[in-house]
């Protein structure tokens, strides 16, 4: 690399920086740096020192890799190899779709990588650590040769960490009208990809699906939502292919209907459910607005056993977290008030600014809307392939909470 430009930051970061905090916002740059996208620095801070890699634009100015020595091919391989080695249990158990790089909970900052069978999904999230994309399906390659291919995916905004936790940051988009699965190594994936998940088969259009195709961050959530579900009526809002749905069903559920507006996705639940070999007659998908359906329900008097929210993130910015908590507070009333006394309701939420004790006082906020009381019996968040490192709580995103929902004593 040869000698790298020093950047020094105000000694006031120093503790969070030691702790592990993986970012550096603009505002604390110095106004005289100026370095192209992709550029590696050394960063001084008091007596504390490491390296990261610069981006030019974006509210995060630089990404730290490494407080021992600058990053090079040997540094990524062994990167990949900890995360590798770290999802060991979910390869025993013989789950096929996880995420097998997570950002800044494996320690290389703004990329993601996704598992689907033998094809990886590399997701970049700033110019600067797009420079290291090839870098880093060479080293998943070297680590598993077995991988088939590896594919970038420029998508748009969805519902996982990095793209609620980075405010205006999201992966990058390609120029004019190329691909969003772009090639980058051995070969491009089939048209359908069928993962398992804890025993459930999942088809995956890699080419069309919205994020890498599954939201693997709710996969032990989904586990969860089977033990419960014998012998009730469930309601899915926010179904997307069916994931909570399927794990229902297999769990034993009278009935299930899933909601979700998306085009294509009741014919996606349903292939989903065919390669399963579930009971299709169980189940049926509502194509509509998922707060408008749970309107006419209340309106109805139309209850459920258990009711599943799982929504998309409802805010982006810190400045629009209160709005987002009132949202929060909105559904999960409009969720209570369609539980049958003494019934469940599974929620959950992926904005990276509503902190877990913020949901829970929007779940309480909304049990005094609907003048119900729950009783929270089960509380979780991200799975063993989305880690937290200590030092930086923004990568905690995903509250999942499950509770008894009884009329006021």
């Amino acid at each position: 690399m040869g000698t790298l430009p020093e950047i020094m930051l105000p000694t006031a970061l120093r503790e969070r920086l030691a702790q592990g905090h993986p970012w550096v916002y603009r505002t604390h740059i110095p106004r005289d740096v100026r370095l192209p996208s992709g550029s590696w620095a050394q960063i001084r801070c008091g007596g504390w020192s490491g390296f990261g890699i610069w981006d030019a634009a974006g509210p995060i100015a630089l990404r730290i890799y490494s407080t021992q020595r600058p990053p090079d091919m040997a540094w990524l391989r062994r990167r990949v190899h900890a995360a590798w080695d770290l999802r060991a249990p979910l390869r025993s158990a013989g789950i096929t779709a996880y995420r097998w790089l997570f950002g800044e909970g494996d320690g290389l900052p703004g990329i993601t990588v996704d598992r689907y069978g033998d094809i990886a999904v590399l997701q970049a999230y700033s110019a600067g650590t797009l420079t290291l994309a090839g870098d880093v399906a060479d080293a998943l390659i070297m680590v598993d040769p077995t991988l088939r291919g590896v594919m970038l995916r420029h998508s748009s905004r969805g519902r996982e960490v990095f793209d609620d936790s980075l405010e205006d940051e999201a992966p990058l988009h390609p120029p004019g009208n190329e691909p969003r699965l772009q090639h980058l190594r051995g070969e491009p994936p089939p048209p359908e990809i069928v993962v398992v998940e804890h025993g459930l088969r999942f088809a995956v259009n890699l080419h069309a699906a919205q994020k890498t195709g599954l939201f693997l961050d709710q996969r032990e959530n989904r586990q969860f939502v089977e033990t419960l579900a014998d012998g009730r009526s469930v309601l899915n809002c926010f179904a997307y292919t069916g994931g909570f749905s399927l794990y229902a069903l297999r769990g034993g559920a009278r009935q299930v209907i899933s909601v979700d507006s998306g085009k294509g996705l009741a014919a996606a639940t349903a292939r989903n459910i065919a390669l399963s070999r579930l009971d299709r007659a169980r189940h049926q998908f509502e194509t509509v607005d998922c707060f408008e359906l749970l309107e006419q329900y209340v309106a109805e008097g139309r209850s459920f056993d258990l009711v599943i929210l799982d929504p998309p993130g409802f805010a982006r910015r810190k400045e629009s977290r209160y709005a987002a908590q009132r949202a929060y507070a909105r559904l999960n009333a409009l969720g209570m008030r369609c539980v049958t006394p003494g019934g469940l309701l599974a929620t959950a939420s992926c904005t990276s600014q509503v902190g877990p004790e913020a949901f829970r006082e929007a779940l309480a906020v909304a049990g005094a809307q609907a003048r119900r009381r729950l009783q929270i019996i089960h509380e979780a968040g991200q799975p063993l392939d989305h880690p937290v490192p200590a030092g930086f709580p923004e990568g905690r995103y995903l509250k999942f909470v499950v509770g008894r929902v009884e009329e006021p004593a």
